[in-house]
């Protein structure tokens, strides 16, 4: 068995919840961007989405608080790097994305729920800002993953 230290602990916690913030975060992001895939040309997956947001949407600001929380104890020891710089400018992007989707399309969908207008397609103008939204959590969600992978697994 190997000794155990109070930091190897820390690590584990740290590594534990980051990894749970993908698993949480990165799960409800694919199954929303899904959704929203098929609903821009169908009126029934469209009605689906705006259902699907409410209970995705807590899912993934409770996945990126994991991740963030995670990454922050598991590379407390780390010195600054382009690899960390890069992991938090992918997730302050991440944040400002989830804003805009949080305070902006989620109003905006379920004002149109309100309204009986659930099942209709988005105006062209909205599905173009959520195609660049998804776009962007896509990259952002995979690119961070990624960056654990790599931070994992190459030599230091």
């Amino acid at each position: 068995m190997l000794p155990v230290t109070p930091g190897t602990w820390l690590d584990f916690v740290g590594l534990y919840l980051y990894l749970a913030g993908f698993i949480v975060g990165l799960g409800a992001v694919t199954v929303i961007d899904l959704h929203g895939f098929l609903g821009r040309r169908s009126s029934y997956w469209t009605e689906a989405t705006t259902r699907t947001h409410k209970v995705t949407k807590p899912l993934i600001w409770a996945g990126l608080g994991l991740a963030v929380m995670g990454a922050a104890i598991f590379n407390r020891h780390q010195a600054w790097s382009p690899r960390l710089g890069a992991q938090a400018a992918i997730a302050l992007a991440l944040v400002s994305n989830g804003w805009f989707l949080s305070f902006r399309v989620s109003p905006f969908l379920l004002h149109r729920e309100g309204e009986g207008r659930a099942a209709e397609l988005l105006p062209p103008s909205w599905q173009k800002k959520i195609t660049v939204s998804f776009i962007i959590s896509f990259l952002g969600w995979w690119g961070e993953l990624g960056l654990l992978v790599w931070q994992l697994v190459a030599p230091h």
